[in-house]
């Protein structure tokens, strides 16, 4: 068995994550106290109270789903995981490219939740409110949507934004250029186009104000190099160079999160067991599309830990 542990983006989030795992382990517990302390906020009462509506304000959800998948990941450790030992790689879909890090100890927890503090403003104030969108478009294969967004910019951004899953594109820019990507792409026989109810346009070079200022905060914190590769969002290849690692998460604030083509190089380098770390199952559910031979699991309560516990060490 090769494993990969992934770690989930926005999107994931949902009100009560986490209070669980921080209700039965004292280690899940302090992790959120130490993103609390970190932020100056109790974050935790947003997480396991709501509103729902303050917790998927980007500001908060990015740091919020670190939260949990860090928790998940200090339950295991103390339960007997040894990363290193287990895990032949990490990934993390967009601002979960941050939880993999620091469970790979590359980043540490307070310093993973004032990153993504300030990436979450950082992208939120890259764009007027009302001037962005985002589109999924599901049925057509990733290099048919970079022409529909390429065909719809007419002078504006339009790009592919997340190469998700065969047939599932996310394209980001302009709202009246996401808006004909949308039509075009019906046109050009899509399964289904659809307005996401996202709150900027994420992962295009209208985030360029957002580049620089993860730039200026990346250059000022603590990386080290992780105890297991990470398979870059911007690369679909591993890196452990802790200058390269800085590098590339400025780069994946415009870039296109390369979620399809990093799955296929993991099962394609001997990753048949991908592990979900955190809130939700969604990318669970992506690697059901992408490696069909591959065995996936979410791990995000007491009992999926000791389903993953009696996998590893059975």
């Amino acid at each position: 068995m090769t494993i990969a542990f992934t770690f989930p983006g926005q999107g994931s989030q949902g009100v009560g994550m986490g209070k669980a795992l921080a209700d039965a382990f004292p280690e899940a517990k302090a992790v959120f106290d130490e993103v609390d302390e970190a932020l100056g906020q109790k974050l935790s009462d947003v997480m396991w109270t709501g509103p729902e509506e303050t917790l998927t304000l980007t500001a908060n959800a990015q740091p919020a789903l670190m939260a949990v998948s860090l928790a998940t990941m200090r339950v295991l450790e103390a339960r007997g995981l040894d990363l290193a030992g287990s895990v032949s790689f990490v990934a993390g879909h967009s601002l979960g490219e941050y939880s993999a890090l620091a469970a790979a100890g590359s980043l540490d927890i307070a310093t993973a939740a004032k990153l993504l503090r300030v990436r979450g403003d950082a992208m939120q104030d890259a764009v007027p409110a009302g001037q962005g969108a985002m589109a999924a478009l599901l049925g057509l294969e990733f290099d048919v949507a970079a022409e529909v967004a390429e065909a719809a910019a007419q002078g504006e951004v339009c790009q592919a934004a997340n190469d998700n899953a065969p047939g599932q594109v996310v394209v980001s820019g302009h709202l009246a250029a996401v808006e004909r990507a949308v039509e075009i792409a019906k046109a050009r026989g899509a399964r289904r186009a659809v307005m996401l109810p996202v709150s900027a346009p994420f992962h295009c070079s209208l985030m360029g104000p957002a580049a620089d200022k993860m730039a200026e905060a990346l250059a000022n914190a603590e990386i080290r190099s992780p105890v297991v590769p990470l398979v870059a969002n911007v690369l679909a290849r591993p890196i452990t160079d802790a200058n390269e690692i800085r590098d590339r998460l400025v780069q994946q604030v415009t870039g296109t999160v390369r979620w399809r083509e990093s799955i296929t190089w993991l099962a394609d380098n001997g990753v048949d067991t991908f592990v979900e770390v955190g809130a939700g199952k969604v990318l669970t559910g992506m690697v059901k599309r992408i490696a069909k031979e591959a065995t996936g699991m979410a791990v995000n309560s007491p009992e999926d830990i000791d389903a993953l516990m009696e996998k590893i060490s059975g």
